[in-house]
C-alpha cells in the first residue's frame, strides 16, 4: 500500500483505540454511478475478503441529482466510501488503500510495499481516456478514442507485463492479491470491451486474468455484476434484468 507520510494520528491518544479499529464491525457503503469504472477494484477487494458493503448510485444515497449534489462532495467525485459514523473517504486509491489496510493485506518490506504503490497508482493512471470511452463514447467518436488509445494502453500494458515477471507468484509481489491487482484488473479486462485484440498481444497479462478470474470471490463477483453492453453504440447496463443507459443521472 502508500503509506501516509504524516503516520499516526488521533487514535495515537489510546493505543488500545488504535489497535482495535479493525476489530469494529462497521458499516461500509460505495457509492457511484451507473458506468463500469472506478468502483470495480474497490468491490472485488471487499468480495475477495469477505467485507460487506452496500453499493449504492449517487441519488439513492445523497437523495438528490448529482449537479446538486457534486459542489458538496470532498475532491467533487465519486466513488467515496461512506464509513458508519459519517466518515467519507474520496479518490479510489485512497479507497483500496483503506480497505486493502481493513483487509489486513499490507506488505511489511518497505520496497516490495512502495513497488506495488507504484504499480497500483499506474493502473489508476488507465481509467482516462479508458473508463469514459468504453461508458459513453459513440459512433465515430468511439472509434477515433479507440484509435488513439491503442499505443497508449499496448505500452502501459507492457509495462505491467514487465512487473508481473519481476516475482515468481502468479501477482505483482507474490500469491496474493492486493489493491494493485484488483486496479490492474479492472482495466485490463475493460480494454477487452474496447478492443479485445490488445490484450491478446501480452500472454503474461492474459495468465494473469486468468489467475485472477480462478479467485472465488472474484468470480462470484463478475457472475452477479451488471452487464455492460452496446460499447462503442449505446452503452447501457443490464441491472436485475432491465437496461439502463449508462450516466451519472437517475433513468
Amino acid at each position: 500500500m502508500c503509506h501516509c507520510p504524516y503516520g499516526r494520528s488521533g487514535a495515537d491518544r489510546n493505543g488500545d483505540e488504535a489497535d482495535n479499529l479493525w476489530e469494529i464491525s462497521v458499516s461500509l457503503k460505495l457509492i457511484y454511478f451507473k458506468m463500469r469504472a472506478l468502483a470495480e477494484a474497490p468491490q472485488l477487494l471487499m468480495r475477495c475478503n469477505k467485507i460487506e458493503y452496500d453499493y449504492l448510485m449517487s441519488w439513492e444515497h445523497f437523495g438528490d441529482v448529482w449537479d446538486k449534489i457534486k459542489p458538496t462532495i470532498t475532491f467533487k467525485q465519486l466513488p467515496i466510501l461512506d464509513v458508519e459514523g459519517g466518515h467519507q473517504i474520496a479518490q479510489s486509491t485512497a479507497i483500496l488503500q483503506y480497505l486493502e489496510n481493513r483487509a489486513g493485506l499490507t506488505i511489511q518490506d518497505p520496497i516490495k510495499s512502495a513497488k506495488a504503490c507504484a504499480i497500483l497508482l499506474s493502473s489508476q493512471d488507465l481509467f482516462a481516456p479508458l473508463n469514459p470511452t468504453v461508458n459513453f463514447a459513440v459512433g465515430e467518436d468511439f472509434i477515433k478514442k479507440r484509435d488513439n488509445m491503442r499505443p497508449v494502453l499496448a505500452s502501459r500494458f507492457s509495462d505491467l507485463s514487465r512487473c508481473l515477471d519481476d516475482y515468481d507468484g502468479k501477482f505483482f509481489i507474490d500469491d496474493i492479491p492486493r489493491a494493485a491487482e484488483f486496479a490492474a484488473y479492472h482495466h485490463l479486462d475493460l480494454s477487452k470491451l474496447l478492443d479485445p485484440t490488445i490484450i491478446a498481444e501480452f500472454p503474461r497479462l492474459e495468465e494473469f486474468i486468468s489467475d485472477m478470474e480462478n479467485i472465488s470471490g472474484v468470480s462470484e463477483y463478475l457472475s452477479e455484476r451488471p452487464e455492460l453492453i452496446e460499447v462503442g453504440k449505446e452503452p447501457k447496463l443490464v441491472i436485475n434484468g432491465t437496461l439502463y443507459p449508462t450516466g451519472l443521472h437517475q433513468t
